[in-house]
């Protein structure tokens, strides 16, 4: 699964570069709406993050995806869906604790899994969640995709050697809210924060196009707690019995 290092590298490249500097020919306020945006994402307890990638290498991977959901904390808790590129199908994740559910569509079992195989198991787990823990190695990739820990890590890991000027924009709206566009460019690649006018200002959505790149992150309900519902007995099969599955030739 990419999907973990998919969002670390995008936070990376994307937003640790960018929200800690201010076109030195701005004004101070450019600046302090960024220094407070990175600020409370850091902070956050829990976020809703949706990643879209249009790139061209996430669009022809069917293992690296092209869009995700999910609602996350601290606690590595989370809850949401991840769609593959170039056909690959989608995923859901429900992770409580050291527990993790996960529930390929058949597109996603067939494309993952070769040849008449996949098919089979596409049919056996069909609208069933595989049932694990953290410790399982199938299931970790997804367990670790849930862990905001991780991502503000990434966010705040780098040291402003490279810092990208930025231009504050005229305010405009993201779904209703206003913002305040923070404009740069970042080896070649044109990025664009908004930022919430008002106070607490938080990073509502941020955009990175170019040389092959076309990424946006959006960011609501910061400090919402994670759903705490996980699928019943009923919807869950160990997944013992999808490794069991596996070995079968």
């Amino acid at each position: 699964m990419a999907g973990k290092a998919l969002i670390c590298a995008t936070a990376a490249l994307l937003l640790s570069p960018v929200l800690i500097a201010a076109d030195d020919g701005d004004d101070l306020t450019a600046r302090q709406l960024a220094d407070q945006a990175k600020d409370n994402l850091l902070d956050a307890e829990s976020v809703r993050l949706k990643l879209t990638d249009r790139g061209s290498s996430a669009t022809t991977s069917r293992t690296q995806p092209t869009s995700m959901e999910l609602t996350l904390d601290q606690d590595g808790n989370c809850v949401g869906s991840m769609r593959m590129g170039s056909g690959g199908g989608s995923v859901e994740i429900v992770k409580q604790g050291d527990e993790v559910w996960m529930k390929p569509d058949r597109t996603f079992w067939k494309a993952q899994v070769p040849g008449s195989q996949g098919e089979a198991v596409a049919e056996l787990f069909e609208n069933r969640y595989i049932h694990g823990s953290t410790n399982d190695a199938m299931l970790k990739g997804l367990a670790d995709t849930c862990d905001l820990t991780s991502f503000q890590q990434d966010v705040e890991g780098d040291d402003g050697s490279e810092e990208t000027p930025l231009k504050k924009g005229k305010e405009t709206t993201v779904d209703g809210t206003k913002v305040i566009p923070l404009t740069g460019t970042e080896d070649g690649k044109k990025a664009i924060l908004y930022v919430t006018s008002d106070s607490p200002h938080q990073l509502v959505r941020a955009v990175q196009r170019g040389d092959g790149t076309n990424t946006t992150l959006t960011f609501t309900d910061y400090d919402k707690p994670v759903p705490t519902a996980t699928p019943s007995a009923d919807e869950s099969v160990d997944v013992g019995k999808l490794q069991e599955e596996l070995q079968k030739t």
